[in-house]
């Protein structure tokens, strides 16, 4: 009987025809970058325009993370600071993310034109099959916060089959300030917009503390 022997084998990605090591090295290094910076997309809806940031690349048969901010927010300030925690490196290396922001509420967006009619709460959910669709995602788990909850609540009742699971924090069915914002946004902004936030936002308690906290919300 021959000798078995043991063999180390080295596994080794492919290079494309032509690539060297070095720059294949660095057309990963590239792409690494571009989903830690994420990807963000525009897709049309029966109620307008809607901006999406995807981070991560999609894993066989595991929902997407899709999060929805509250009023005055965007997907940076709401959940930044959630993803960039410590204890969630985990998940988010194990899950792709698809942060909407509701029109208007993307950095950089302008002012709405006179006439624009904002979509409801209602409509707004019916958005999210619309993202979905286009990155041909077929179930997602929902993080939401204030009304970014309550609209994710109403496109779960909407789309059961596609809902995995629901994080809803401070969900508010009433959703009081969305379309007070969206009012005085096709206007211009004035000087009461931080304050109407803020107090939607935060605690009479909280904001009489004036901590840095509220400073930077403000701000």
């Amino acid at each position: 009987m021959a000798e078995l022997q043991e063999v180390q084998i080295t596994e080794e990605k492919p290079l494309l025809p032509g690539q060297t090591p070095e720059a294949a090295k660095e057309a990963e290094l590239a792409a690494r970058i571009l989903l830690d910076q994420g990807q963000t997309h525009s897709v049309e809806t029966p109620y307008g325009s809607v901006t999406f940031t995807v981070y991560g690349t999609p894993k066989p048969k595991r929902p997407a993370i899709l999060t929805y901010h509250d009023v005055g927010l965007n997907y940076k300030s709401c959940f930044q600071p959630l993803f960039q925690f410590e204890d969630m490196q985990e998940i988010i290396q194990n899950f792709v993310r698809v942060h909407v922001d509701a029109p208007g509420m993307e950095e950089g967006a302008p002012v709405f034109p006179l006439g624009y009619q904002y979509p409801s709460l209602d409509q707004l959910a019916d958005m999210i099959p619309c993202v979905l669709q286009y990155l041909n995602f077929s179930t997602i788990i929902g993080v939401g916060v204030g009304a970014g909850a309550y609209i994710l609540a109403r496109y779960a009742l909407n789309h059961p089959d596609t809902v995995e699971g629901l994080v809803l924090i401070n969900i508010d069915p009433n959703a009081k300030g969305w379309m007070d914002w969206a009012a005085h946004k096709l206007t211009g902004l004035t000087s009461s917009i931080p304050e109407m936030i803020l107090g939607h936002l935060f605690s009479q308690e909280e904001l009489s503390g004036n901590s840095e906290l509220i400073q930077k919300y403000r701000n």
